[in-house]
């Protein structure tokens, strides 16, 4: 991450001091990608990560990471936004984010899956995400909280992981919106004038 002092953050139609951005209260959740092999992914992920302004991203296993030119190209900057660190091992994470207090859910199809929809998110939360081919790994399964999945009625039984991040991250936001969390944008936000 750069030096906080030496820029401010261009958002839509407003400037945004970089020492208001980093001071901002963050949404009290944490991402962890299981051995995610795509770096276009990861960058789609961190965009949105930087979107919902998410507490952390963790990226475990062989899941790229920045510096990463093609991580970069779809992150379009946001890794320099979203905090965010690399762990060698997910299910060492998962059980230290469990000893810590934190809920940890797990996004896979499996045949005790619940709706994402029907899921009471409770804060803090963690959310995994895994592998595009094989998902995630049993023994991390194993040590999670609940189990979600987004509904499927097509031939494939599952959505691009980049896709479902943005999806279940924005279920959470609406669901903590109602239990009272005020997510204030900056003073001075605005749309882009189209």
């Amino acid at each position: 991450m750069e030096d906080k002092e030496k820029f401010a953050v261009r958002n839509s139609d407003r400037i945004i001091e970089a020492d208001v951005f980093f001071q901002r209260p963050r949404l009290p959740v944490t991402a962890v990608l299981d051995n995610v092999r795509s770096a276009f992914n990861v960058g789609s992920i961190f965009r949105t990560a930087d979107s919902a302004c998410i507490e952390k991203l963790y990226l475990c296993g062989y899941t790229p990471s920045p510096p990463n030119e093609k991580l970069e190209k779809t992150a379009l900057g946001a890794e320099g936004y979203v905090p965010w660190e690399y762990n060698a091992d997910t299910l060492s994470l998962v059980k230290y984010l469990r000893r810590r207090g934190i809920c940890v859910t797990a996004f896979e199809t499996t045949t005790n899956s619940c709706n994402f929809f029907e899921y009471s998110y409770p804060m803090p939360l963690a959310i995994i995400f895994g592998n595009e081919k094989n998902g995630i790994g049993r023994d991390v399964l194993n040590e999670v909280d609940a189990i979600l999945e987004v509904p499927a009625w097509g031939m494939k039984n599952s959505m691009n992981v980049a896709n479902i991040f943005g999806i279940a991250l924005y279920e959470v936001i609406r669901q903590y919106g109602k239990s009272g969390y005020i997510f204030t944008p900056p003073s001075g936000a605005s749309g882009r004038d189209l």
